[in-house]
């Protein structure tokens, strides 16, 4: 039998199962300016809460009427060159949304409405920590909703050639691992492997910033993209593949796989609840990461969606930071 979200969620509100873990949104409205990197374009944006069991959204302000909303899921990505372009059936855009998704998903924002001023969000310093900012400032509130989440139930796997990303089951919450390699020597092979437990995103992920190479500059730009690059906002490596650029160095050792799991954190939240599995990259990127969760959903018997009970192993994996508040039926 196919599986319907409409139906869980209805479920969910229904049952008198009360010691599960239960939605979040933010406790009030906070905002912040920057440039696009792609388009180099002035925006923007602000966080606002949201109710119970309404999602991540964006509102494009500067569009009039229902076409401004562009909901954050799998199934609105479209173009997938050098970052997550989301597309709803108006054809309305808004990309680059990946660090910013990352740093809500790490936070455990379950519903909130992005309002944005133009086609791409601001890209800060490259990283989420500008973003784990706004919503540590404006602080976080349980709703009256249990949290659903995806529970993966058989292995799934994608490749492009030596490039792969698979979601496989766990008995706990989320772990990735990821593997880069580089003919660059400044980044060379790399690994990380990070579960998203209370505070692992924070310390471990989110200050990780993008990257790109000095000799693809004049190239990007050419196609319209990297226009807002600098390098108070990426990493870049030299055209010796040997040297990082930026003054300040490295914010981690192995920073560039970090960035990795980072934009697949982001990526993966477009599945629109919390994963319960293990996520594996192997030189992964956008476009494979959009294409696991089409094959994920495309099989109904690879997930299900399930509640969390507090105290369970999985909530241990999602642990998360108390929040300010509950707020019923918000």
């Amino acid at each position: 039998m196919k599986i319907n979200k409409t139906d869980m969620v209805a479920a969910f509100n229904s049952s008198a199962e009360t010691n599960v873990l239960r939605q979040r949104t933010l406790k009030t409205a906070i905002g912040c300016s920057g440039v696009g990197l792609h388009s180099g374009a002035k925006v923007t944006m602000v966080l606002q809460p949201a109710p119970a069991n309404s999602g991540i959204s964006f509102r494009r302000t500067d569009i009039a009427g229902r076409g401004a909303i562009v909901p954050a899921l799998w199934s609105n990505v479209g173009d997938t060159r050098m970052n997550t372009c989301l597309v709803n059936d108006a054809g309305v855009q808004v990309g680059t949304v990946e660090h910013l998704l990352s740093a809500l998903s790490g936070m455990g924002i379950d519903n909130c409405v992005i309002e944005i001023n133009g086609p791409e969000v601001p890209v800060m310093d490259g990283s989420a920590a500008p973003f784990l900012f706004l919503i540590e400032c404006a602080g976080t509130v349980e709703q009256d909703a249990p949290r659903q989440a995806i529970r993966v139930l058989k292995r799934v796997t994608v490749t492009d050639g030596d490039k792969s990303a698979t979601l496989s089951p766990s008995a706990g919450g989320f772990r990735l691992n990821f593997h880069i390699d580089f003919a660059s020597a400044a980044i060379g092979q790399q690994d990380f492997s990070v579960a998203l437990t209370k505070g692992a995103f924070k310390a471990e992920i989110s200050r990780a910033r993008t990257f790109g190479f000095e000799h693809e500059v004049a190239y990007l730009r050419a196609n319209g993209l990297a226009r807002g690059g600098s390098l108070d906002n990426a990493v870049v490596i030299d055209s010796t593949g040997s040297r990082v650029l930026n003054d300040d160095g490295l914010r981690y050792g192995d920073e560039f796989v970090r960035h990795k799991i980072l934009d697949a954190v982001g990526d993966l939240s477009l599945a629109g609840a919390p994963i319960l599995g293990i996520y594996d990259g192997v030189r992964s990127g956008h476009a494979l990461n959009n294409l696991l969760l089409r094959s994920l959903f495309a099989d109904q018997t690879a997930w299900a969606y399930t509640s969390i009970a507090a105290g369970s192993a999985a909530a241990q994996g999602l642990a998360l930071a108390a929040p300010d508040k509950l707020v019923v039926n918000g």
